[in-house]
């Protein structure tokens, strides 16, 4: 019997580990990974803080909440297997005044329905000992959230993938996808290949590789910018962790935060405004194409309608540095303007249904023997290897 020959589209974290775990599976397979930018981990692996999540914020029983919790503990395994930088430097979640204890509440809930290990409730003074430069009533402390490099670990996933056999190609855009009978076929410039299963990890471009396949557009992905600032070197032991305010239930991002990377940066963010393109990482960056498929989404328009006071706060921040460091500021007193310089962006791939619902948990669809990963925000790095496991066994099911 011939090896079986899947094809794995999309060079982040998640696709280096899916791509690695088929041949641990099956070591006879003939793997592909298609990646379209000259370099691995480009677009959100690449451009997301590093944050290696304990599962504080996920409802239990979700998907997020059962891979993140696996996922890490293989990650800081992996890491320390190949020597990847791993800091577990901490994290504190902190409600501001009495209006945010319920929130504060539930995310502990959820935190030790979820086993997230040595949780402790701090009250202000003991907050203060933990973070003395931070302020607020009470606080959640996860003295075991991580950071780590995550294009470092994809690279070193896509390593393992390569020694087994794997053929990763760069530079390689699939521009169709096939069912055809018991394969697939797979287009790129360099023409088509077959292949067995098919996994699309495509980020910012799923719903249109899914597409290809003849998969649901719904969810389409909407693009949310998030844009960051750097504490200059001088001011950066103003935090010792990570510093977190608790998250609005309404959406799936966690606020303007502080968080310590392990090349010593410290970034204040991330905001999130309507990228003008999929892979819009500035103002600048203008796709007619994508702008128009965002716009006409019927998700899109009453998404918009219901929730534009909230972007339009969100865009007084992005144009306004003094606006973005005060939001940092109410939990960190002594941050000014003056104390960050610009940082880096990255752009969200957030699915967002047909009915304007923001899509929160992991998603997975089949088409035919093609498998999508239609929505894979955070914590998808911290879960990469567990979210492998899963769609992997559902590619090579028979």
């Amino acid at each position: 019997m011939s090896s079986r020959r899947v094809a794995v589209v999309g060079g982040g974290i998640i696709g280096a580990a899916v791509a690695r775990r088929v041949l641990q599976v099956e070591p006879d397979a003939a793997v592909t990974l298609y990646e379209k930018e000259s370099a691995l981990a480009q677009h959100q692996t690449g451009h997301n803080s590093g944050v290696v999540h304990a599962g504080l914020y996920y409802p239990p029983g979700s998907l997020k909440a059962e891979l993140c919790r696996r996922g890490g503990s293989m990650l800081a395994a992996f890491c320390a297997e190949r020597q990847l930088p791993y800091d577990e430097c901490g994290k504190v979640v902190v409600a501001l005044d009495a209006g945010e204890l319920a929130g504060l509440d539930e995310i502990e809930r959820r935190s030790r329905a979820n086993a997230v290990p040595d949780l402790r409730r701090l009250t202000a003074g003991e907050l203060a000992e933990v973070e003395p430069h931070v302020r607020g009533v009470a606080a959640l402390h996860s003295p075991h959230t991580a950071i780590v490099d995550f294009a470092a670990v994809t690279r070193a996933l896509a390593d393992d993938a390569r020694a087994c056999g794997a053929d990763v190609r760069l530079r390689a855009a699939v521009t169709a996808v096939r069912n055809r009978g018991d394969e697939v076929l797979v287009g790129t410039d360099a023409g088509y290949q077959a292949a067995d299963s098919v996994v699309v990890c495509a980020g910012l471009q799923v719903d249109r590789v899914a597409s290809l396949a003849g998969d649901d557009p719904d969810p389409r992905i909407v693009p949310f910018r998030g844009e960051y600032y750097l504490l200059r070197p001088q001011r950066r032991d103003l935090v010792r962790g990570l510093v977190y305010p608790v998250p609005d239930p309404r959406y799936p991002f966690l606020g303007v935060h502080l968080t310590r990377r392990v090349d010593g940066e410290v970034m204040v963010g991330p905001n999130a405004v309507l990228a003008l393109a999929r892979e819009g990482y500035g103002w600048s960056d203008v796709a007619a194409r994508d702008l128009l498929q965002t716009v006409s989404w019927p998700g899109f328009r009453s998404f918009a309608r219901h929730h534009w006071r909230t972007g339009l706060t969100e865009l007084h921040g992005s144009l306004s540095r003094r606006a973005f460091v005060a939001a940092a500021r109410r939990y960190v007193p002594e941050l000014s303007a003056a104390d960050v310089v610009s940082g880096p962006s990255g752009v969200r791939a957030q699915a967002l249904a047909r009915d304007g619902s923001l899509v929160d948990d992991f998603r997975l669809t089949r088409a035919g023997r093609v498998v999508s990963v239609r929505n894979a925000p955070s914590p998808a790095a911290t879960s990469s290897l567990a979210i492998a496991e899963r769609v992997v066994a559902l590619a090579l099911a028979d």
